[in-house]
């Protein structure tokens, strides 16, 4: 599992970086080749928000214990994704700009407010999906904290279950126990019954004995 989440790290690690290089490049392009940079952009983001997605999936499968360094990672990665979708917005605001006073043969000097406004709409949305992204993540956390509970409790049931078990065998054993003992209790009083019996008729038959003898004299 470990395997397949740092193959889609890999890719991402190599297309974020692409990404990069092409945001960079954006403001020194002009006309069809910039629209061409700005389409290819948005083609790469959607790609690693897709491999996201997949490597998400990917730490919820891993086993709790080894689920908290992959964690870190995603969110770090997150946060990567986040700052280069700044960063291209801003670009794009900066080309749509650009474009306007073009079409319009404006001066510029109307577009440095609009665009200080959608700067700051911009921020407000990264602050906005900040608190989402937090949401989010304690949610995956509660969900994480709530498996281990449930497999806590799982491991607890199977013991209780075992312990269970353990002593009905150990009442089983206890109750033959206890009947080879009764068994053997009886056999003992039995004979000791047969020797008492034993005992009287060998002592009848000695006084009988010597009656008769005495008696024959």
């Amino acid at each position: 599992m470990s395997a397949e989440f740092e193959g889609y790290e890999q890719d991402y690690g190599v297309l974020t970086a692409e990404i990069t290089g092409r945001i960079g490049k954006i403001p020194r392009l002009v006309g069809d080749e910039k629209k061409l940079m700005i389409s290819n952009v948005e083609k790469q983001l959607e790609e690693a928000r897709e491999l996201l997605e997949q490597m998400d999936l990917e730490v919820r499968e891993i086993p709790a214990q080894s689920r908290a360094m992959y964690s870190t990672r995603m969110r770090s990665y997150k946060q990567e994704m986040a700052k280069l979708e700044t960063d291209f917005k801003r670009s794009r605001i900066a080309y749509s700009d650009e474009v306007r006073n073009e079409l319009l043969g404006d001066d510029g000097s109307s577009s440095e407010s609009q665009r200080a406004h959608l700067l700051d709409n911009t921020e407000r949305l990264e602050r906005s999906s900040r608190r989402l992204e937090a949401g989010y993540q304690i949610a995956v956390e509660t969900e994480q904290i709530g498996q281990n509970i449930l497999e806590n409790l799982n491991e607890d049931r199977e013991k209780i279950q075992r312990a269970r078990e353990r002593l009905r065998e150990t009442d089983s054993n206890l109750g033959k126990s206890s009947r080879i003992l009764t068994g053997m209790l009886r056999r003992i009083i039995q004979n000791r019954v047969l020797l008492v019996i034993l005992a009287i008729i060998i002592f009848f038959t000695i006084v009988l004995a010597i009656y008769f003898s005495f008696r024959g004299h």
